[in-house]
C-alpha cells in the first residue's frame, strides 16, 4: 500500500509542477499586448502600473487568474486577459519571471 501512496504523491508533484511550467519565448511574443502599460521589458513606464519583470512565476499566474475570475477587478486588465488561454498565462508568467 505504501508504494501506491508514494506513486500517487510523485504523480501529484509532477502534475502540479507542470501546471506552472510555461514557455518564456512564447510568453515574450505574447507580451506585446502588455507593453503599453507594463513596459517592453516588464518595467512599467507609468507609475500606476506594476513592474512584472522578475516577479515569481506562480505569483503572476495567480494574479492573472484572479483577474480572470473576478477576484481582482480592473476593467482594462479583464479586457486584456479575457482571450488568454491557460498556456498563454503560463507562458507570460514564465517570460516575466525570467527577466532579471
Amino acid at each position: 500500500m505504501s508504494k501506491v501512496l508514494l506513486a500517487v504523491i510523485v504523480l501529484m508533484v509532477a502534475v502540479s509542477g507542470q501546471s506552472w511550467a510555461g514557455d518564456a519565448a512564447a510568453g515574450k511574443v505574447k507580451s506585446a499586448q502588455c507593453m503599453a502599460c507594463h513596459g517592453a521589458e516588464g518595467i512599467s513606464p507609468i507609475g500606476i502600473y506594476p513592474n512584472l519583470a522578475g516577479q515569481k512565476e506562480q505569483y503572476l499566474v495567480k494574479q492573472i487568474n484572479n483577474f480572470r475570475s473576478g477576484v481582482r477587478k480592473d476593467p482594462t486588465m479583464q479586457a486584456m486577459i479575457a482571450a488568454l488561454s491557460e498556456a498563454d498565462v503560463a507562458n507570460l508568467a514564465a517570460y516575466y519571471a525570467s527577466i532579471k
